[in-house]
């Protein structure tokens, strides 16, 4: 059939890095796309800008090894395909109590999915990292070799380069208002400067402005929560540079217990070093308060002990703000919005700032449900929004939460 200018197959409402991958696999099809982003392309309101995310396989749940799994291969491929690295092979280094259930956990999911990884007590900490990292006593670590770190900004530049290279249609700030049934002509979607598309199918992947443009459209309210975080970098002590920088079998790293810290090796700032708090403070994501966050206490006394002093724990000589979509389980949506729209319009949100590692994985997911109405090899139960009318904590967990609300002393 012919299109008009502003007749689409699919349109994808938000090019976070969710949409940037969603729109690369629907153009890679030979769908006539359209993706939309209500501010400038590659901006830092959101979730998907900066310049280093973890990519791991060590999960307490089970059911995210193949998203991790596959997403490993598909960055691969599209770095292949654009020319240039977005994606850094490291270890992963998972710590903390022997008693810790998450970590516990991780351990399980190892089994389950054959992850090769090995156990270490405290001295063998200290002999498999050669004294960089300590942990204490009572504690024990999970080394695996699926680790990696992910240069986001740059990955969603690819995506889009690589959606425009197989012919989609960029737009930056148009802003979507409403998304409503057109009969005959499938869905129109209307932005606030006036202009309309129209679309067979739409996928909606608009990270903390979710819960609003969804009870926009279809007046359901999302229990996705907006959080602004706080990532830390600090500065490694002169002579210990090179111990901390990727490449130099130093991992990136995740801490259980309360709090829950992750990092990474040195890559984006030579001679600093990412470690945070895995957590952050409720806000609007139109009225953000844009820090400047707390560091607590415990994260600086981590840095101090773990690093076994090579890390000046005093303050961190940097921090970036970066946006997590919370869900009440930290688990994703990943769905059919439903009602008059049935299997038209699909969303992706929540991911709860641990999804940017599986985006190829879940654009190729969000791409399958829009176009074939299923996704292909995967099991999606754990992120339905049904689950949350079952339960308005979503799906039950036997351990303890990952991410940490902080108060606010705005």
């Amino acid at each position: 059939m012919g299109y008009s200018d502003n007749e689409f197959d699919v349109i994808v409402v938000g090019a976070g890095v969710m949409g940037s991958s969603t729109a690369y696999q629907l153009a890679k099809r030979g769908q006539k796309t359209l993706l939309l982003e209500q501010f400038d392309f590659l901006h830092h309101r959101g979730s998907s800008h900066g310049e280093s995310r973890t990519i791991r396989a060590t999960y307490p749940e089970d059911y995210y090894f193949g998203l991790v799994d596959e997403s490993y291969r598909l960055w691969e491929q599209a770095q292949s395909e654009i020319g240039f690295k977005v994606y850094f092979k490291a270890q992963q280094f998972d710590m903390g109590p022997s008693d810790a259930k998450s970590l516990l956990s991780v351990i399980s999911t190892c089994r389950k999915n054959g992850i090769p990884y090995q156990v270490l007590d405290h001295r063998q900490v200290a002999e498999r990292f050669s004294g960089r990292i300590d942990i204490p006593e009572d504690w024990i670590g999970v080394s695996c070799e699926l680790g990696g770190i992910i240069k986001p900004t740059k990955a969603v530049s690819m995506f889009q380069m690589l959606a425009f290279k197989n012919g989609a249609c960029l737009k930056d700030n148009i802003k979507v208002v409403s998304i409503n049934k057109d009969g005959d002509r499938g869905l129109k979607v209307a932005a606030s400067n006036g202009e309309i598309f129209w679309g067979k199918k739409c996928v909606v992947t608009v990270g903390g402005w979710m819960r609003n443009l969804v009870k926009t459209v279809r007046g359901i309210e999302l229990p996705i929560q907006p959080l602004e975080t706080n990532v830390c970098y600090w500065r490694i002590k002169d002579g210990h540079e090179v111990e901390y920088a990727i490449g130099n079998d130093f991992p990136t790293f995740a801490s259980y217990g309360h709090p829950y810290i992750y990092g990474t090796p040195s890559l984006e700032y030579p001679g600093l070093i990412k470690v945070a708090v895995h957590g952050g403070y409720q806000c609007n994501p139109d009225k953000r308060p844009w820090g400047p966050g707390l560091v607590p206490d415990s994260l600086k006394q981590w840095v101090e002990q773990r690093f076994k002093g090579k890390v000046d724990s005093s303050k961190p000589v940097m921090t970036q703000l970066c946006v997590y979509s919370m869900t009440p389980d930290e688990d994703f949506v990943i769905d059919f919005l439903g009602g008059e729209f049935g299997k038209d319009v699909v969303i992706g949100g929540g991911f709860s700032g641990h999804g940017f590692k599986m985006s190829p994985a879940i654009g190729r997911i969000l791409a399958d449900l829009a176009l074939i109405g299923e996704a292909k090899g995967v099991e999606l139960k754990q992120f339905r929004i049904a689950r949350f009318e079952e339960n308005p904590r979503g799906n039950i967990k036997e351990y303890e939460d990952q991410v940490e609300l902080l108060k606010s002393t705005l």
